[in-house]
């Protein structure tokens, strides 16, 4: 047992560089995208990127107790990994709290600026406290690092859609509408567009 928590803890590392991990990646976002949460649940969360999506898929499902604790597994990383503040700064906003989510997520994006989850967490924290101009800025940032993400399209869709900037929300909600075609927010899109003659 020793001998693989080490093992575990390398292969955590070397993720982000691993082409095999970033298709996995890849193929449960198509999953979290069609609304398959349940089977992205299950997928071995190795890589920090796979947990959070997992953690994600947990709030989806309505399970904010597992939900909690994966992302506190993320808060458990290192100081200096940026995923420790990401990981804060979701738990900050699963308890209401969004004077210290956005300010972990804030540190997130600072520490991790090629990171789109940290971008993406200061969006999700900086809606939950209202700030939706600079909620938008975050989700554009993220989609700028990770275009095919669809999440960040239809969260800087919904941020942009906030403060009135109908042809940018119209530019992400329609990359959302190609990327996940399947996803149960679709006709929430859809409708939003329609209701703003897009």
């Amino acid at each position: 047992m020793t001998r693989w928590i080490p093992a575990a803890v390398a292969a955590t590392t070397l993720a982000s560089a691993n082409p095999v991990c970033a298709q996995g990646l890849n193929e449960l976002r198509k999953l979290y995208d069609a609304g398959q949460y349940q089977q992205v649940v299950g997928a071995p969360a190795d890589d920090p990127r796979v947990a959070f999506l997992i953690a994600q898929s947990q709030q989806k499902l309505g399970h904010r107790d597992e939900a909690r604790a994966a992302y506190e597994q993320l808060a458990a990383r290192g100081a200096d990994d940026p995923w420790h503040d990401i990981g804060r700064s979701a738990v900050a906003v699963l308890g209401a709290n969004p004077g210290e989510a956005v300010e972990a997520a804030s540190q997130a994006a600072a520490h991790g600026d090629a990171l789109a989850e940290a971008h993406f967490q200061r969006g999700l924290a900086l809606s939950v406290a209202q700030d939706m101009a600079a909620a938008a800025a975050a989700f554009e940032r993220a989609t700028e690092l990770d275009p095919s993400w669809a999440d960040a399209h239809y969260y800087a869709g919904l941020a942009y859609s906030k403060v009135k900037r109908i042809d940018l929300m119209a530019g992400h909600f329609d990359t959302f509408l190609k990327l996940a075609p399947q996803s149960p927010q679709r006709p929430e899109v859809q409708s939003i567009m329609r209701t703003l003659g897009k």
